[in-house]
């Protein structure tokens, strides 16, 4: 009789204070205090190193990095993969300039080590390398002449066009303008290097907008596709997927679709 009502008065415990969960909800504060031990651990073993040291730079504040000890150096797929699928495609097209819209400038600034490049952005950065001119400009009003740029890229940008996030006015079509643009001002025979999210069809205000092939494909009717490759969301398996099919595109949340256009 002791013995049930001793089972029963611990499970009834045990219910009450349901172990799992409280072990659930402070799992991560244990985690973060374990990575505290460790750095505290690293810091005594390395300072007493320090003082058997002859030389004479010596820890003068701490700055603690507690989340860097993984087993794989992480990275953003779209932009590790976009500008070195673009970088590929300038090594081969090798233009005499290239004009660039608002892309990454670490894109920008790397390139101009093998090509002049000629960066334009709503808000200009203040980039000073050799080969590599900076400038101002609306994406939905370029400042070149109909048919006259060889060599451009404007990579993981249009979808941002319109939405305010970046300082540029409200404007619902901001995109297909800014598309439309690209297109006006692009030579015959040139080259387009254009990168958008892909997926399913949607916008996220104010970030972006995601856009399905088509939608891209539509927009451009003037240019022929040269090249598609896509980052999809299972990048860490495919890696930079070359010619991928329309049905992969759309089959992504939150994709990377890169469009090598040339002008009929």
């Amino acid at each position: 009789m002791k013995l049930n009502y001793a089972t029963n008065f611990a499970i009834r415990l045990f219910k009450l204070l349901n172990f799992k969960k409280i072990r659930s909800k402070y799992k991560a504060q244990i985690f973060e205090e374990k990575k505290k031990i460790v750095f505290y651990s690293e810091l005594e073993k390395f300072e007493k190193e320090q003082l058997l040291s002859s030389r004479s730079l010596k820890i003068e504040r701490l700055i603690p990095f507690l989340n860097d000890k993984t087993s794989n150096t992480s990275f953003d797929p779209h932009y590790i993969y976009h500008p070195a699928w673009a970088a590929r495609i300038l090594a081969k097209t090798r233009p005499a300039f290239h004009i660039d819209i608002s892309s990454t400038v670490s894109f920008c600034s790397i390139v101009s080590a093998f090509i002049p490049v000629r960066f334009y952005d709503y808000r200009p950065a203040k980039i000073q390398l050799s080969e590599l001119a900076m400038g101002k400009a609306d994406l939905m009003a370029l400042p070149f002449a109909d048919n006259s740029v060889e060599s451009i890229s404007c990579m993981h940008t249009v979808e941002h066009i319109g939405l305010g996030r970046y300082g540029d006015p409200i404007d619902y079509d901001g995109d297909i303008k800014a598309m439309k643009e690209l297109a006006r001002v692009l030579a015959p025979a040139g080259n387009l290097l254009f990168v958008v999210p892909v997926g399913f069809r949607r916008i996220e205000f104010n970030a972006h907008r995601i856009y399905q092939y088509e939608d891209i494909i539509e927009t451009f009717p003037s240019l022929e596709i040269v090249e598609f490759s896509l980052v999809p969301d299972d990048y860490e398996d495919k890696g930079l997927i070359l010619n991928a099919t329309k049905s992969e595109v759309n089959a992504q949340a939150w994709g990377c679709g890169c469009f090598w256009f040339t002008k009929k």
